[in-house]
C-alpha cells in the first residue's frame, strides 16, 4: 500500500524585514497537511538565517485574523509574517 502526499497551496505575505531580505511582497508554498504557521517560519529561517533574530518578536496572521505559531493552516490560506516596525 503506499500513503499519499497531498500538498496544499498557501500564500505568505511579507512585511518589513521579511520582505527587505525575499526582495518580494508575496510568496507561494506548497506545503503538506498539518502545516503550522511556526513550521513555515522555521523554513524561511533556514533558508534566510538573518532572520533569525526576529523569530521571537513575530506576529502572526491567517486570513486576517491573528493566530498562534502552532495553528495548522489549510489548502488556500493566505499567511502574514508581522514584525515590530517603527516609524511616524
Amino acid at each position: 500500500m503506499t500513503s499519499s502526499y497531498i500538498l496544499m497551496t498557501v500564500k505568505v505575505k511579507l512585511f518589513a524585514i521579511y520582505q527587505e531580505i525575499y526582495q518580494t511582497s508575496e510568496l507561494s508554498l506548497d506545503i503538506p497537511e498539518n502545516t503550522r504557521v511556526g513550521d513555515i517560519l522555521q523554513k524561511m529561517i533556514s533558508e534566510k538565517s538573518e532572520l533569525q533574530p526576529w523569530q521571537s518578536i513575530t506576529r502572526f496572521a491567517v486570513n486576517l485574523q491573528f493566530v498562534s505559531p502552532d495553528y495548522i493552516l489549510e489548502q488556500g490560506d493566505e499567511i502574514a509574517f508581522i514584525p515590530p516596525v517603527s516609524g511616524g
